[in-house]
């Protein structure tokens, strides 16, 4: 099944505009960085930037892996930036953000998949903005745990990766990942002591009960918070929209999720990983 083209009325958002809309933009251009808000082309840019704040993303903008949901370029990264990590530190002072969100592509072809990259970011950005809480949207790094650690070692203050869909759906939209993998990065995230993390996506052809099997699976493995939103189709070249999820079954699977003791769950039609995260945050339980 396809959703019908015309996007619901509950999805439809405002253009970016503004000042500070435009600060941000120009910061991120003149240092010369990446952010997921606009790779991954996010609903949320116009919003989120205009209330001074941005989500980095790390270790360039070619992923090496090829999700049918992800707008980021799939393809062979040409280098490798070290000077990324002092760059993102910078943006972040300037911004004077209390809450910073960095996430990054997948780098396989990576020994440690870009884990000291990982780890020299938050460090630089603890340097020039010690108060500034940190939280990281990583990769799986293939289950390299040591990779995990060295990330785990430079103190994040949330450690959040996305399952994305259910079990059943992933060799379509997420066909390099572990369904099994990622519930034990979370597992071993929080049984370090960090506070965890994680996202799917409805639309793409689940069902709510999987849904529902999803979320207990992440209490499981004890997951602090949890987001969920509607997926949208960035290119025809990626995965259709299956469904166009009314709000009310967003709203059911924060009710579901809060029974099962999340700490916190944010479940909306434009409710993505990093979507408010600084409140989200600061609303735990």
């Amino acid at each position: 099944m396809t959703a019908s083209s015309t996007k619901p009325n509950w999805l439809k958002v405002r253009l970016p505009t503004g000042e500070p809309y435009q600060r941000v933009k120009n910061l991120i251009d003149e240092n010369d960085l990446h952010t997921v808000c606009e790779s991954a082309a996010c609903p949320n840019r116009g919003e989120c930037w205009s209330r001074g704040t941005a989500t980095f993303m790390i270790l360039g903008n070619i992923c090496t892996r090829s999700c049918g949901f992800c707008n980021v370029i799939t393809g062979k990264p040409t280098e490798l930036d070290l000077d990324e990590p002092r760059r993102v530190a910078e943006a972040v002072a300037k911004m004077q953000l209390k809450y910073a969100v960095i996430t990054s592509v997948n780098r396989d072809e990576l020994k440690d998949g870009g884990a000291s990259v990982w780890a020299a970011t938050i460090t630089e950005t603890r340097k020039l903005s010690p108060q500034t809480k940190i939280e990281v949207l990583i990769p799986d790094f293939c289950g390299n745990w040591d990779a995990l650690n060295t990330v785990l070692e430079a103190k994040p203050d949330v450690l959040n990766h996305n399952i994305e869909t259910v079990p059943r759906l992933y060799l379509q939209v997420r066909p390099q990942g572990r369904f099994d993998r990622s519930l034990e990065l979370i597992s071993r995230a929080h049984d370090a002591g960090f506070v965890t993390k994680s996202g799917l996506m409805m639309g793409l052809g689940e069902t709510d009960d999987e849904v529902i099997e999803v979320l207990k699976e992440w209490r499981k493995v004890n997951c602090d918070l949890i987001t969920i939103g509607q997926y949208m189709q960035p290119t025809p070249k990626h995965l259709p929209v299956d469904r166009w999820v009314e709000p009310e079954v967003f709203e059911r699977m924060n009710k579901v999720g809060m029974e099962l003791g999340f700490r916190n769950v944010f479940s909306g039609p434009l409710v993505r990983s990093s979507y408010h995260a600084d409140e989200q945050a600061m609303l735990t339980r």
